[in-house]
C-alpha cells in the first residue's frame, strides 16, 4: 500500500492518502512562535493497524523538523509515537 502525506495548511492538518483517497489526518495549530500543538490524529477504521498513522506521524514530523518548528503532542497517539521514537524527541517543545 503506497501512502502519501501532504501538508494542507488551509485546513491546519497533514493528510495521508492511499491510492489518491484521504484516509487520515493529523491536525495542528500554531500556539506560539515556532510551536505547533498536535491535538488529534485520526485514521479511517479500515486502515487502522496497518501502519498508516505511524507513517503519517513520521512524515509530518520530518516536515515539521524541516521547517525548524517544535511540537506539543496533545493527542494520545502523537504522545505515544514520540515516546516510542526518541529520534524525534528534539521536536518536543519544553515549556
Amino acid at each position: 500500500m503506497e501512502l502519501t502525506v501532504v501538508d494542507v495548511p488551509e485546513r491546519s492538518r497533514y493528510e495521508v492518502s492511499a491510492g489518491g483517497e484521504v484516509v487520515g489526518f493529523s491536525a495542528y495549530h500554531l500556539i506560539a512562535e515556532g510551536v505547533l500543538a498536535l491535538p488529534h490524529v485520526e485514521v479511517e477504521s479500515a486502515f487502522e493497524g496497518r501502519g498508516v498513522a505511524s507513517t503519517l506521524m513520521r512524515e509530518s514530523l520530518d516536515h515539521i523538523r524541516g521547517r525548524h518548528l517544535k511540537v506539543v503532542p496533545i493527542c494520545p497517539f502523537a504522545r505515544s509515537f514520540l515516546e516510542r521514537n526518541p529520534d524525534y524527541a528534539d521536536l518536543v517543545h519544553e515549556g
